[in-house]
């Protein structure tokens, strides 16, 4: 990818535990992630699980010394994002039908954005955005990563390494807010020096296709500069909501299975298992059709974050491209007498079928345990009852 912004937080000491590794850190990471026998064996196990099993030294070796002759280049940041725009042309090709975008012509070149998107897949939603800004022209994006993520060292080397910076979720009382305020001034520094900056709309992913912004969100945000108004503050930021889309989803039984589980029992236990899992399944699982759409930069008039929530959810819920599988989920669910919004089946009225979606849809749908598939056919169907909920809300 292109030369980056120098990033100034680099060199402040009081960002040090939270910010992306610079350019004076990658090449020792890296050589300390090769020397990573742990990460040499996860990786090992993801691409060639029977093997690793039955010679996991040999396949040790063999990663280890492929990683060092793809990472025999890199010196600094700029090098290392080279080779991840490689890989991410790569899925492209491999586990999508194509990857569209709008709104980019939006964006003034030269100014730094903090891009708060709905959040669908742990890995996949900031790296599509990342490449298509990359193609657009635009710097790569720093991208917040909850720190429930980063429990394993080289896991927090690895995402470190690639621009990431790190959201601290896991502390409570007067710990948790010293952070939050740490983190607002780091992504206030960041946008301020002309870099931009990604970060989800709300703690977790969307398990269910509802997109809806935290208010606490905003809130951290405004901690930076307390001697401003939170609407002078947020402004500062040049917030542009995203929207981004998938047609199918790797994760939507992992998803369903995780919902079942708090209709059950009440709660769900994630685990550092369960999270590799889910970002190796977003990571090379088929995605179809992808789609992210950038926003108007958002207007802070009114120091109410809750209004200003309400405003991103409206620019996600319309911007957010509707394929064939997120109708086709209505409409088995309005077929099998499930209670739905009053209206809402309307929009399926003389809709021109996709017939290579609809036969992989039905063919994915008939694979899912009977006691997940509702929860697992609204996960595609709430974009569109969102979708008329919130233009009904509009008349």
């Amino acid at each position: 990818m292109e030369k980056t912004t120098p990033d100034r937080g680099e060199q402040r000491d009081e960002f040090s535990a939270i910010r992306p590794h610079g350019d004076h850190e990658i090449r020792p990471v890296l050589d300390r992630l090769i020397a990573d026998r742990e990460f040499l064996d996860t990786l090992a196990a993801f691409h060639s699980p029977r093997l690793a099993r039955w010679l996991p030294w040999a396949l040790r070796l063999a990663t280890a010394r492929r990683l060092r002759d793809l990472a025999a280049p890199v010196r600094d940041v700029d090098s290392m994002q080279q080779i991840v725009a490689r890989y991410m042309d790569q899925t492209v090709r491999e586990s999508t039908w194509g990857l569209g975008v709008a709104g980019l012509e939006k964006l003034t070149p030269g100014r730094g954005y903090l891009f708060v998107s709905n959040h669908r897949d742990i890995v996949m939603d900031p790296a599509f955005t990342n490449l298509l800004l990359y193609r657009g022209g635009f710097s790569t994006l720093k991208i917040g990563v909850g720190d429930n993520l980063l429990k394993r060292p080289w896991v927090a080397d690895l995402m470190r390494a690639n621009k990431s910076f790190v959201v601290h979720r896991s502390l409570r009382g007067r710990e948790r807010l010293l952070a939050s305020k740490r983190l607002s001034e780091y992504i206030h520094h960041c946008v301020g020096g002309g870099e931009n900056v990604w970060i989800a709309q709300r703690e977790g992913r969307a398990k269910d296709g509802i997109d809806r912004t935290d208010p606490a969100l905003l809130k951290m945000l405004a901690m930076a500069a307390r001697n401003e108004p939170p609407r002078a503050r947020l402004a500062k930021l040049h917030i542009v909501p995203v929207a981004i889309s998938y047609e199918f989803d790797p994760c939507d039984e992992i998803k369903a299975r995780e919902r079942r589980a708090v209709e059950t029992s009440g709660a769900y236990t994630r685990t550092e298992a369960s999270d590799l899992r889910s970002i190796a399944a977003g990571m090379t699982g088929f995605k179809g059709r992808v789609h992210v759409a950038f926003g108007e930069e958002l207007q802070c008039e009114s120091d109410e974050v809750e209004a200003l929530a309400r405003e991103m959810d409206r620019q996600v819920i319309r911007n957010y491209r509707l394929f064939e599988t997120n109708y086709r989920a209505l409409e088995i669910l309005r077929d099998g007498g499930e209670a739905l919004p009053p209206g809402a089946t309307g929009v399926l009225a003389g809709r021109e079928v996709d017939h290579r979606s609809r036969e992989r849809f039905d063919r994915r749908l008939a694979d899912i345990d009977v006691e997940l598939r509702k929860l697992w056919l609204y996960g595609y169907a709430n974009p569109v009852i969102s979708r008329h909920a919130s233009a009904a809300g509009a008349n």
